[in-house]
């Protein structure tokens, strides 16, 4: 998770030079940023350095990242007109920085580990666009998906429209598996996810289905959520630290792999910590298959490189005769 994250030496003297924006649409240097983990870190794959936002840019938002404040939307989208307003997205055309990072990245890291690609789900997009900015209670969010629900539909429509081409767009480009990244839907009781969230994350997903890569369907705070997830789509689950992760496979079920779920505080804590919570982890999938050891969200840009290089070795060390 943000494996290229704040923390590297090396990520954040790029950073001295460029903001993330421009490392995003600059593709020799998002392919330098997205191969730093593999190299520094030992990690078993890359993730593309992107935002979430960058497909909005083209569809008529204006925004702008700021360092520890994150997206900030300059007109946020709250009444069905200003929704009317939000343009097709055409990623060839209109992102194509990130197809061609793909290709960079691909040939930088020459067969060593697979490239993910990502995008942000329609319901943690619409909770920007709405909000305006990161928020913990989603108020404007949820009072529009209440009492506005034509207005919903259409934003919702928009955005699978969007994150679909732009996903068949990165697996095109040669990305070897894809995730969905629904960071904020914790936030909606069950009743309201298969209401408002999953008919349009599962149409997203169906379109990606034969892709011939794995779907990767993430959201923190879900362990409220995992049976409405899997009815989305998806071939493998992110779970956070909020539950046992041999728990959540017997909701799911034997027909999807996991990703997780060591909290990146632990990351913080003493190697006694790591080791000792890092075991339990592996102890509860008894060396089951389809098991993609993660944090349960991103690395805090504080964390020690020299533990996360640890943590990469103890898992490979003590995984060996179960890794595929």
């Amino acid at each position: 998770m943000r494996q290229a994250g704040r923390h590297l030496s090396e990520y954040r003297r790029i950073r001295q030079k460029h903001d993330i924006l421009t490392i995003c649409k600059t593709p020799e240097l998002c392919a330098e940023v997205s191969s730093l983990p593999v190299d520094v870190l030992g990690v078993d794959a890359a993730i593309i350095f992107a935002d979430i936002m960058l497909p909005l840019e083209s569809m008529g938002v204006r925004f702008e990242i700021k360092d520890g404040v994150g997206p900030l939307i300059h007109t946020p989208m709250r009444d069905l007109k200003s929704v009317m307003t939000l343009q097709d997205f055409h990623p060839k055309a209109d992102a194509p920085f990130v197809l061609d990072a793909i290709s960079l990245t691909k040939k930088r890291l020459d067969g060593r580990v697979p490239l993910i690609g990502f995008a942000g789900a329609p319901f943690t997009i619409a909770s920007y666009l709405i909000e305006g900015r990161s928020t913990r209670d989603f108020i404007k969010t949820k009072i529009l998906m209440y009492q506005d629900q034509k207005t919903w539909k259409l934003l919702m429509d928009k955005l699978v429209n969007a994150m679909s081409v732009y996903l068949r767009a990165q697996i095109y480009a040669g990305v070897d598996a894809v995730q969905l990244f629904d960071s904020w839907v914790g936030c909606l009781s069950p009743t309201d996810y298969r209401q408002f969230v999953l008919p349009y994350s599962r149409r997203l997903l169906d379109q990606l289905k034969n892709s011939g890569v794995p779907r990767i369907h993430f959201g923190t705070g879900t362990a409220s959520l995992l049976e409405e997830m899997k009815a989305a789509g998806g071939d493998v689950f992110s779970i956070d630290w909020r539950i046992p992760i041999d728990q959540a496979w017997q909701r799911l079920g034997d027909d999807v792999a996991l990703q997780g779920n060591l909290d990146p505080v632990v990351l913080l804590a003493g190697t006694k910590t790591i080791q000792a919570q890092t075991t339990e982890i592996l102890k509860r999938t008894s060396g089951r298959q389809g098991h993609i050891f993660n944090l349960g969200h991103g690395m805090h840009p504080d964390t020690p490189t020299d533990r996360v290089i640890d943590l990469v070795k103890f898992i490979h060390n003590n995984t060996k005769k179960d890794r595929t």
